[in-house]
């Protein structure tokens, strides 16, 4: 029982792990009884949910944060302070990738539009991570869908304009595809390996040919990262991270609302 288990006071902490369109009420229940939260990615549905729950965290003094484990993950911030460091010059263009095939199932949550189901929610949600990472806001989106018979995405294709920088990134129920993160830049490509969004190695490769891969020794999945964060922010009673934060959660939302709008996608 949810509410049991909020109110309970031996527990300090909840993990929200439910089906995403479940994730703005399951917060706001235990940011209600002062529970601290660490939500799975999405964080909700949208942006107004979003705001919701972080209006409701901050009004209560409680610690909230989205589980983006990627944010958390040394290979993904190596690679990333390389982009920002101009580690092979300017950035010029980003290409990244999720996709594997699940079995068609109409009650499973991949396929639910009621559940928030589909790729872009549940996968496209990593190379869009990767762009605004690296890039920061687009300042245009262009997208495009094919869809399963139960109105969620199959397949989503996205374009993000930067001023000087273009970002080219898919997601996808349809294939297993290469997933990485490929930064392509003035005087080489830093590119994080498959699977780029938990732990993995990336290669710097430089225009004359000459390739570094760095292996980052994970000894474990690589939950503990994220995991290790959000217990240091509560025990020095911190109420926001400083890694993870309420705008970069709500950039995130931001964008993942454009993209479905410019798809056609409703999850109603």
């Amino acid at each position: 029982n949810y509410t049991d288990l909020a109110k309970d006071p031996n527990v300090d902490a909840i993990y929200i792990a439910t089906p995403h369109s479940f994730h703005k009420t399951h917060t706001l229940l235990c940011l209600n009884h002062n529970k601290a939260v660490l939500c799975e990615k999405p964080f909700a549905m949208d942006l107004k949910e979003v705001d919701e729950m972080i209006s409701l965290a901050q009004e209560n003094d409680v610690l909230l944060m989205e589980a983006l484990w990627t944010a958390f993950l040394p290979h993904f911030q190596f690679a990333i302070d390389k982009v920002k460091t101009q580690h092979f010059g300017k950035l010029l263009k980003l290409e990244a990738d999720f996709g594997f095939k699940p079995e068609y199932n109409t009650e499973s949550r991949l396929f639910n539009r009621t559940l928030g189901g589909g790729s872009l929610l549940d996968i496209g949600i990593y190379p869009i991570f990767a762009a605004l990472t690296a890039l920061g806001e687009p300042k245009n989106i262009k997208a495009k869908a094919s869809f399963f018979p139960t109105g969620v995405d199959a397949t989503c294709h996205m374009e993000f304009n930067y001023m000087h920088t273009l970002a080219i990134l898919r997601s996808t129920f349809l294939e297993n595809t290469k997933t990485e993160a490929a930064y392509f830049c003035e005087n080489g490509i830093i590119k994080i390996n498959s699977r780029f969004h938990q732990p993995s190695t990336v290669s710097l490769i430089s225009n004359s040919g000459k390739e570094e891969s760095i292996d980052f020794n994970y000894n474990s999945i690589g939950y503990s990262f994220e995991i290790d964060h959000f217990n240091h922010l509560l025990r020095t009673q911190q109420t926001e991270s400083d890694i993870m934060t309420f705008n970069r959660s709500r950039q995130l939302i931001k964008t993942l609302d454009a993209v479905r709008h410019d798809i056609g996608l409703s999850y109603n």
